[in-house]
């Protein structure tokens, strides 16, 4: 199979003097998304060969703990919604979705 087209996600980091993120800015060619401003970051890449993950976890000095925790959690309801697209796993998914629920109310973040 041959590729037939290619794009890029980019992702560009400013550091302060000891290397801690002052900045996030991201660009995706097909989404038409040039150096969008961020505060946070969570990258998983699949090593298939380790059969391990890789991740990147950033977050700026200027990200507040109460959209970390929202954050956090639109994430794990998204990892769950992309769980169940990737195995369709209903019943894992449900279960997860219910992590989820527990999460927010744990936080009062509903």
């Amino acid at each position: 199979m041959s590729i037939k087209h290619s794009s890029e996600i980019k992702i560009k980091v400013g550091l302060d003097e000891n290397r801690v993120p002052e900045e996030l800015y991201w660009s995706a060619d097909d989404g038409n998304i040039k150096n969008k401003e961020s505060k946070a970051l969570l990258l998983s890449v699949w090593d298939s060969e380790s059969k391990d993950t890789y991740k990147i976890n950033l977050w700026t000095k200027e990200m507040p703990v109460d959209e970390m925790k929202q954050f956090f959690h639109q994430t794990l309801v998204s990892m769950a919604d992309s769980f169940e697209m990737a195995t369709n796993d209903e019943k894992m998914s449900a279960t997860m979705r219910d992590f989820c629920d527990y999460f927010a109310e744990k936080l009062e973040l509903k």
